[in-house]
């Protein structure tokens, strides 16, 4: 059989299907990986659902394109070097995986996918091996199913949609769960898992991190003035001026507790994050609800304690929560509606102030 005439009428109907594929078998466009897990969700109206077909044999890959339609953007990997390499950026829904592949097989890439941390994507089999063997032990690494060579499309069609459906219905569940239901922003939960992330990816890239502690300034006084709704109100204006200094990809504010708010700066350094956080001083002193609410008039600021490190081997993420926890207090004693930074390359500390400037301490 010509397989170079067989792929040029695959190719001639994936046209006259309005399929695209991209970069079909080649260098997949780069997509910055986002949030994962808190920050952002894909599934928004008129955004297909993302699949990765792993495959070496082309013709394979594009019988699989043209049956999945123009239901879901398609994405094809030839290798299973290449699909880890994609899977990689964070984007993908799904994953239909061949089992034979020269380099890594399927079963290989699977592990792997479950090893770092990505088991939330599901991975289906596309295999022509009929051993229940094999069907169990893909199962056990993590596979939520099997589809049988040669290609059924409605078969196919089905059981991603119905895969997909399932993510949907899990992803929405574990945003919830990650969400502070008062403010709206990341929860403790989602601050330290996205810490860890961080705190790892620093530690692999020699990269800045920077992380801060908040407290907002004599809360408890607020709340017994004006009462509980007025304070709460407050802690949303709040978060909306928190939130404001963290919109790149990566950032994060989180609600870390009562009146406690942390946040998250990948790429930030001591620099930066000392601008950053005076501009967070006199956001939080700006922001007031609107005239008529409880307390609307009065000024509430924040105190806080603000690391910049490059994360090394051998110190956790712990180490940078309690050294920013130890230098909120300082902030405290410092007066408060201050931030004391500590660059942790150069072990200058500094005491940023919303009006009086920097001082060294």
């Amino acid at each position: 059989m010509d397989f170079s005439a067989a792929g040029q009428r695959v190719l001639h109907d994936l046209a006259r299907l309005g399929l695209h594929l991209m970069n079909p078998f080649g260098d997949p466009p780069f997509t910055p990986a986002g949030c994962d897990d808190v920050r952002v969700s894909r599934y928004n109206p008129g955004v297909l659902p993302r699949i990765l077909v792993a495959d070496d044999d082309r013709i394979s890959a594009m019988v699989i394109a043209a049956a999945l339609g123009d239901e879901f953007e398609v994405v094809v990997a030839s290798s299973g070097a290449e699909a880890l390499d994609r899977a990689q950026a964070g984007d993908i829904d799904l994953i239909l995986l061949d089992v034979m592949m020269p380099d890594l097989n399927g079963f290989e890439v699977c592990q792997r996918l479950t090893n770092n941390g990505q088991s939330a994507v599901p991975v289906v089999f596309v295999t022509s091996l009929e051993e229940t063997a094999d069907e169990a032990h893909g199962f056990a690494i993590g596979a939520v199913d099997y589809i049988s060579k040669p290609i059924r499309p409605a078969i196919l069609r089905a059981r991603v949609r119905t895969h997909i459906e399932l993510k949907r219905s899990r992803d929405a569940l574990e945003r919830l769960a990650a969400v502070d239901p008062l403010t709206g922003i990341a929860n403790r939960r989602a601050f330290d898992r996205a810490l860890q992330l961080e705190w790892g990816r620093s530690q692999r890239s020699g990269r800045w991190l920077s992380v801060a502690l908040v407290d907002v300034d004599h809360f408890k006084q607020f709340n017994d003035r004006y009462g509980h709704l007025a304070g709460d109100e407050r802690l949303r204006i709040i978060t909306g001026a928190l939130a404001d200094s963290t919109r790149r990809s990566g950032e994060l504010a989180a609600r870390y507790g009562g009146e406690e708010f942390a946040l998250i700066l990948p790429d930030v350094d001591p620099e930066m994050m000392r601008g950053i956080m005076r501009q967070v001083l006199h956001r939080v002193a700006l922001a007031q609800p609107a005239m008529g609410t409880a307390g609307a008039h009065e000024v509430v600021t924040i105190s806080a304690g603000a690391i910049s490190a490059v994360a090394t081997r051998g110190v956790g993420e712990t180490a940078a929560l309690a050294a920013a926890d130890a230098l909120l207090y300082d902030a405290k004693a410092a007066g408060r509606d201050c931030c004391v930074h500590h660059d942790w390359a150069s072990e200058d500390k500094i005491t940023i102030r919303r009006t009086l400037g920097s001082s060294m301490t």
